[in-house]
Order: C-alpha cells, then structure tokens, then sequence
C-alpha cells in the first residue's frame, strides 16, 4: 500500500462473524484492503469512528420498489434512497411491477433503469407465472437477477401459481433458492366472507394461520419432489416455524421487523389499515414464537417487505385498503433497538442483515466484512436514543408505522463500494448503484 488509497476508517468497533474489536478498515478502489491496525496509511480521506460499531453492509432481501408501473407509490430512486437513510447498502427486489418481471427484456428494463441512479447496490428476482416455467432457468442466470419468486397465493398481474402441478415445473427449472410467499390462494379465496368492512383487524382471521400453514407444507413437499432448495419469506407463525425447523436442509426462512415487533392486539387499534400487511400481524403469542425462532437459529435472514402504498390508497376502508407497508428505512433501527433491549445480540443482527444473505444466495463480494469483499458498511451508534420523525423518511409514500417510536441505535453512515452515501442523515454525492455479483451468475466468455 505505498501510494495513496481512497479511504481510512479508523477507531471504530468492527463488528464480523469473527466477533468484535476496535481496528481501521483501508479501502481503495471499492474493496477492502486492510483491516485491523492497519498502521500509517496514506488515504484521499479518513473517518474518525470512535465510539462508533462499523458493521458489514446491510443487505435487505426483500423490498418492493414499484418501479415501473406505480411510480406514485416508490421508484428505485426514492426506495433506495430510504435504504441508504437506514444504513442499508444493497437491495433485492421484488417482481411484482406493471409489467412484472417475468421476461429478459424486463429484467434488462430494470436493470438499465438502476444503475447510477439507485443509491445502493441492487439485484431484482424474477417472478414466475404460469407461462414462463421453462425459461426460468435461463432467466435466473443473468446479471443482476437474485432468483426466482413465486406468489402462492393473491398476487398483482399474472405473478400467482397456485396449483401444484405449475408450481412443481417452476421449482424443476433452475437450481437457485427459489424465494416464495407462502399462502393458500384457496383458502384465501373460500374464506373472503370473514373480511368484515370497515374493521381491519378482521384481515388475520381471513388470512388466518391455517392459510399460511397449508401452503407452507405444500411447498416444502413440492421442493423435496424437485430437489430444490427454497426461502420461505415473512413467516408469521410459530406452527410454520416449528415444521420449517424440520426442514432446514432444503427451507431456508426469513422474518420482518414488523411481525417481530407489532401485535394484533394493539396494532389494527392503533394503525387500521397501516397496519394491514400479508401475510398479516398476528397475535403476541405468534410474535413469541418468531422471537424463539431467530433465537434458536431457525431464522436464517431478516427483510423488511418494504411495501409502500400513498396515504390515499391505505386511508380507504378495509377490504379495499393495500396490503402493505414501507419498512427499508425501518429495518435497521429497529434491530438495533431490539439488540439495545436484549433480545438478539450485534452479532446475531449481522447475521441475519448480511452474512446469511451472503451464505444463502451465493453473492461474490458483499456480505462480509473481509479482505477483498466491497467496501459495504454499515455505521452505527448505539447509545444514540432519539424518535422515528415522518421529517425523517425518505420513501415516496411519506409514513411509517413506527413513526412515533423510540429508537436506541441509529445508522449514522452508510458506504457503497467505499463512498460515502449518507452522514447524519444527509445524502452525499451521487447515486452509485451497480448490480450484485453472484457466483451462481458467474458465466464463461
């Protein structure tokens, strides 16, 4: 290292799957080249963390930015810059846009659409339906695609495959984990008349367990058939969590900060239809239970569904309410919080936010605080105690439903491939975004 490289972290505690210490982070250009006491270094520039934990960048799997289609909602440049706001540094979002992203040229569309000007790095699934089985093998291969996502149950467009028989050639095609959404179409549609009108909190007893349940087994049995591994995402019952805990060889699982921190009981009272997401906030005995289950290691990752809708769209009354709610900027603060009132530790948060994204889906260079990874992190103070403010939120849609909520822990950096994106709240310089690196994308010439 004898010529100047492009930035110095030093003093902070760095956070990893090899513990915490106190050390410096060299990076130049985008990769970590030194990590530890790294002694005299000359750098373009130098941050000063003392006092502040330097964990690897935060990548959220699951995000629903709108764009194209619903650009009122979100697009990928006001989604990401939510993201960054948070501390999160890559995104994988969701197929469910108008049109879906179920095809090359709507993947290439996205694609062409985020580089440069989403703030964090990103990669986008692609959706299956009932048409596209055949070809997802091919799809699931190409630059900047995550993986194939499959709605089992009420879904926009033509994203739902809710029979066995077009699931199974779905989870035949292709090798990668297969994200799904794991709930009954049929039950779901034999059970409408339990929506009461007016009254959302009715929506979990329309989507009640066994709706979630159901289609849970049924696609654990189909992935043995096909011998392919699947992410079940946004679990939200302590039954599913038992079963999936059998089922760890070939189900992977996913929880949200809002099934880990909302209940039934107290949020469709205070919320109404901001409280109203699928599958649904359930009761606290259900959160317990998830709450076991990141404890017990049955939970593998962390995303926050961010699923924006306009104030318009939720103020309208329950059933014709959205599902949905944001989360990307939420995501972050919230565990740290939760780690600040003893119910995970720092290092089971990176866990969950980067090193299994790394592990599950095979990224090339992200995930990881090590040498020769992206520069990716994700800076934080943890005696930081202050209020989640809607002056705060990036998203397009302008609310939360944490808004109000006391935090202890707060993003104050977030750092793309070694620049600085955020700082106390304010965005620095320009968007960067590129597509994540996969080794399952890896082609020859």
């Amino acid at each position: 290292m004898g010529r100047q490289i492009d930035l110095v972290i030093r003093n902070a505690t760095l956070v990893s799957h090899a513990g915490r210490a106190v050390g410096d982070v060299a990076i130049d250009q985008g990769r970590i080249t030194g990590l530890g006491q790294i002694g005299a270094v000359t750098a373009a520039e130098e941050i000063d963390a003392k006092g502040l934990h330097l964990l690897p960048g935060v990548i959220d799997s699951q995000v629903h930015f709108r764009e194209p289609g619903n650009e009122h909602k979100e697009d990928l440049e006001s989604g990401s810059r939510a993201a960054v706001m948070g501390g999160v540094t890559a995104v994988f979002e969701m197929p469910n846009t108008k049109p879906s992203t179920s095809t090359p040229a709507a993947l290439a569309d996205k694609i062409a659409r985020a580089k440069d000007r989403m703030w964090c790095d990103f990669a986008f699934y692609v959706g299956a339906t009932g048409d596209n089985a055949e070809s997802l093998a091919d799809l699931e291969g190409h630059e900047g695609c995550c993986g194939v996502k499959v709605f089992m149950g009420s879904s926009t467009g033509d994203l739902l495959v809710s029979d066995d028989e077009a699931l199974l050639r779905v989870l035949q095609s292709g090798r990668r984990r297969v994200a799904i959404h794991a709930e009954d179409e049929e039950r779901l549609l034999a059970r409408q008349g339990h929506r009461v009108t007016g009254d959302p909190s009715s929506h979990p007893i329309w989507r009640d367990e066994e709706t979630a349940i159901k289609a849970t087994r049924r696609i654990v049995a189909l992935a043995r058939r096909a011998g392919r591994r699947i992410h079940v995402l946004h679990i939200t019952t302590g039954e599913e969590m038992a079963f999936l805990a059998a089922n760890k060889d070939i189900a992977s699982v996913e929880a949200t900060p809002q099934h880990l921190t909302l209940d039934a009981e107290t949020a469709y009272a205070r919320l109404g239809t901001f409280a109203q997401m699928n599958p649904p906030i359930r009761g606290s005995a259900h959160r317990d239970a998830l709450w076991a289950a990141v404890l017990d290691g049955t939970v593998d990752v962390i995303g926050s569904d961010h699923a924006p809708h306009s104030l318009e769209e939720k103020n309208q009354p329950y059933p014709q309410s959205p599902s949905g709610m944001p989360g990307v900027q939420t995501l972050l603060p919230l565990l740290l919080t939760h780690a600040a009132k003893g119910r995970l530790s720092l290092e089971r948060v990176v866990d969950l936010t980067s090193t299994s994204v790394n592990r599950l889906f095979n990224l090339r260079s992200k995930g990881r605080l090590a040498m020769g990874y992206d520069a990716d992190f994700s800076l934080v103070d943890l005696k930081r105690q202050w209020t989640i403010e809607d002056n705060w939120l990036a998203a397009r849609c302008g609310w939360s439903p944490f808004t109000g909520m006391e935090m202890i822990g707060k993003p104050v950096a977030t750092i793309v491939r070694g620049r600085v994106v955020m700082r106390d709240d304010e965005l620095i310089g320009t968007a960067h975004g590129q597509p994540i690196a996969f080794q399952e994308t890896i082609r020859p010439a």
